[in-house]
């Protein structure tokens, strides 16, 4: 087949039907399986809960404003946003294991479908449910004390970062689901990524910690999130935290891509 083929209309409206099908079907196992999204939403609102009323009176009067508990729940909610995209990186990646454990998708490869929507359908179904998570996650904080100060632009500049962030990290997540050999490994492999929140700037400020434990916070990549999410979120000064993680997700999100690629396109008989 010609490269004028492949880029024909036709071709790439046959691929974005294709797109789609693979997106509703993303999302319809969603609510066939409601345990997996329950605890997708859940999970960060027990922690924000927990974090917000048992810890928080302590950990809100060692910060610099010393404010308690009211001031804790702004500085704790952005780290549990990030943790909430973790989460369902889990998801993702026992998701598309249990579709190569199954076999459907060896029956996908026989059929006249794009092939490259199969994946796209986990990503953005699954970009869907993260969005949805987050939403809930804010309205709980926002339910409970969580008092923003970021103008129109600074919420899109939010939603922005999140939506990169969640893109890089729902690539990763679909390559360790491919790598897995089931469903219980695949469950396993992003276990590294949920504890880098908690290794963060998430719950505590870096400055806190001992000093190995502080160089490791803030060179990894859920750090300089957190603290731009947090700065847009508070109207705060984010410095070049905000170049920081543009450039964490875009490498995070090509790895992730390039490493899925490599692995769906494997002879699947090996």
């Amino acid at each position: 087949m010609s490269t004028q083929t492949i880029a024909s209309p036709g071709v790439r409206t046959h691929t974005l039907a294709d797109s789609l099908t693979m997106i509703r079907r993303r999302l319809k196992h969603m609510l066939r399986y409601p345990a997996m999204t329950v605890q997708l939403i859940g999970m960060p609102v027990i922690f924000l809960l927990l974090f917000v009323y048992v810890f928080g009176g302590t950990l809100g009067n060692g910060l610099a404003g010393g404010g308690g508990r009211g001031e804790y729940i702004d500085y704790v909610t952005p780290g549990i946003i990030m943790m909430t995209t973790v989460g369902a990186a889990t998801s993702t990646a026992i998701s598309v294991a249990m579709d190569m454990a199954e076999g459907i998708v060896a029956r996908f490869r026989t059929m006249a479908i794009s092939r490259s929507s199969i994946l796209t359908g986990h990503v953005v179904g699954s970009m869907i449910s993260i969005g949805i998570s987050i939403v809930v996650v804010v309205g709980v904080a926002l339910a409970i004390g969580f008092r923003p100060d970021a103008n129109p632009v600074e919420w899109l500049a939010a939603a922005g970062l999140l939506t990169l962030f969640v893109f890089a990290l729902t690539w990763l997540a679909v390559a360790l689901g491919l790598a897995a050999k089931n469903p219980e490994g695949a469950s396993n492999a992003p276990l590294v990524l949920l504890l880098l929140p908690f290794f963060g700037s998430g719950f505590v400020p870096t400055d806190s910690m001992p000093t190995g434990l502080r160089w490791f916070a803030e060179y990894q990549p859920f750090t300089p999130a957190i603290e731009t999410l947090r700065g847009l979120l508070m109207g705060d000064a984010i410095g070049n935290s905000g170049y920081q993680v543009i450039a964490w997700s875009v490498g995070i999100a090509l790895v992730g891509f390039l490493w899925s690629m490599k692995l769906f396109s494997r002879d699947p008989s090996r």
